[in-house]
């Protein structure tokens, strides 16, 4: 299985139109939004690279109010135990 983060830049007033498009097209497991200089992120998984062309030209593209897009293609997945340290970092000092 390939995973891809894809990045996106939206207008303004589509954000929530443009993540929900992006959630119905197959392969796109989870859309995120987030702040900062990406409007949505989300992560695609396929069986093969050449699944990506497809879906970035035929379907992402196609998206009213997609301004941009950067589409990072995962190397390796590290194991959960790792990552779960990686998103907990602080976590250990957080007072109640």
């Amino acid at each position: 299985m390939i995973t891809a983060i894809i990045l996106v830049n939206t207008e303004v007033e589509r954000v929530r139109s443009v993540a929900d498009a992006l959630t119905e097209i197959p392969g796109v497991v989870e859309t995120y939004s987030v702040a900062g200089d990406y409007d949505l992120v989300s992560i695609v998984r396929v069986k093969q690279h050449e699944d990506f062309a497809g879906m970035v030209t035929e379907n992402i593209r196609n998206i009213p109010g997609i301004i941009r897009t950067n589409t990072l293609i995962a190397f390796q997945q590290f194991p959960g135990s790792l990552m779960d340290r990686v998103w907990n970092i602080g976590a250990e000092n957080k007072t109640e």
